[in-house]
């Protein structure tokens, strides 16, 4: 169960951080007992409520019974398996030390730590940088990360230090600006592919479903964002390899948990939702030939495998899967997640939350991805330019 839990780190630990900041969490006595760390229920939800995070207190119970429902936060003792608007003390689970982590996640959330200490000191290594006329944002010279890396007491010498620089870069969290090298000891440019900072309201959380299945989607067009969503505006984004950005006509559109009678409900909800409508994408393959799993897999491949993790949010993850055995990237949407992390078109899909799919059709991948957590780990090979 620690995928779920891993779906909540960067929206909910920044709320966590509020909370503690606001004094909303604290040590509280009850019954000649202290409990560390600890929120009261009632206090909670009308904080919720004041600070515009629910718009009820309905809404606000159902938001924190998720959170229940997927590990977050449980009742100081354990007595209570369900979130009761009253004077009762929960706690989140990462501010007891009972927060299940996958290696994966906690690669993600150091990067995330060592992210936010960047860039909150004065004269922080990050920095907008220009390499071939190109300026890149929250960039770092290798060198500079690994002596910072020693020096802040992260790392206890320059090579451990590299190794968190490659585990960071393996994991789409850093790198290299024009993907060419791994992570080294040396004066090549790097940057953050994630900005950390990126919030959203938590009921975002709660305001997605949907009531098609995937398989009435003709090319599962279930990841990008609308533009400009004013009424009767039914387009999307469809990003090229050119890098021009071409709008393509909508008729359809899935969201993150249809299928399999929502078997994996992450923060559905019961209450009736306005459906986002499905989009179609773009019939014509960006790939320039066909690509097959031999030529990717033969040895001396002119293809690198790189592995990202993308963030899902209220609209879904900001890409489209198309194509079989490989599967490969069609679009992606340039304010989305998945290009935050660093995902772009004609990269093949290796592998989705540890299982490989080089071997299955863009119908089943796209099950995966919708039917499994929010926060999605995608192994993908790039041809090397």
């Amino acid at each position: 169960m620690s995928m779920p839990c891993q779906l909540c780190s960067v929206p909910i630990s920044l709320s966590r951080l509020r909370l503690h900041d606001g004094k909303l969490i604290k040590d509280r006595r009850y019954h000649l007992r202290t409990y560390p760390n600890c929120f009261v229920a009632k206090e909670l939800t009308d904080w919720l409520i004041d600070h515009k995070e629910a718009p009820d207190r309905e809404t606000g119970i159902r938001l924190m019974q998720k959170l229940m429902d997927h590990y977050i936060i449980h009742h100081v003792c354990d007595e209570h398996s369900d979130y009761k608007d009253a004077k009762l003390l929960y706690r989140f689970r990462k501010d007891d030390g009972t927060f299940p982590l996958s290696k994966d996640v906690k690669v993600f959330m150091r990067g995330q730590s060592l992210y936010e200490k960047l860039v909150s000191v004065e004269g922080s290594i990050l920095k907008v940088r220009e390499e071939n006329s190109v300026k890149y944002q929250r960039a770092f010279l290798g060198c500079e990360m690994v002596e910072w890396l020693v020096q802040e007491g992260e790392a206890e010498s320059r090579r451990e230090a590299v190794e968190l620089g490659q585990a960071l870069l393996e994991h789409g969290i850093i790198q290299h600006v024009s993907n060419r090298h791994h992570f080294l000891d040396s004066d090549i440019l790097y940057q953050f592919w994630i900005n950390f900072r990126r919030r959203r309201r938590l009921t975002e959380l709660l305001s997605e479903n949907s009531s098609r299945a995937l398989s009435e989607s003709p090319d599962s067009p279930f990841c990008l964002r609308k533009l400009n969503p004013e009424p009767g505006n039914t387009s999307f984004l469809s990003v090229q390899p050119n890098k021009e950005i071409k709008v393509v006509s909508a008729v359809r559109r899935s969201s993150i948990t249809s299928l399999a009678g929502n078997s994996n409900p992450y923060f559905s909800i019961t209450p009736t939702l306005v459906f986002p409508p499905v989009a179609e994408c773009n019939p014509k393959s960006v790939l320039k030939r066909p690509v097959t799993n031999e030529e990717l897999l033969s040895p001396g491949a002119p293809y690198v495998k790189k592995t990202l993790t993308i963030v899902g949010d209220a609209v879904g993850w900001g890409f489209v899967v198309r194509g079989g055995r490989p599967c490969h990237i069609q679009a992606v949407d340039p304010g989305g997640p998945a290009a935050a992390a660093g995902m772009k078109v004609c990269q093949f899909v290796f592998s989705v939350n540890g299982m490989y799919v080089l071997h299955l059709d863009y119908q089943t991948i796209s099950s995966l991805i919708m039917t499994g957590p929010r926060t999605l780990v995608m192994e993908i090979m790039e041809a090397i330019e």
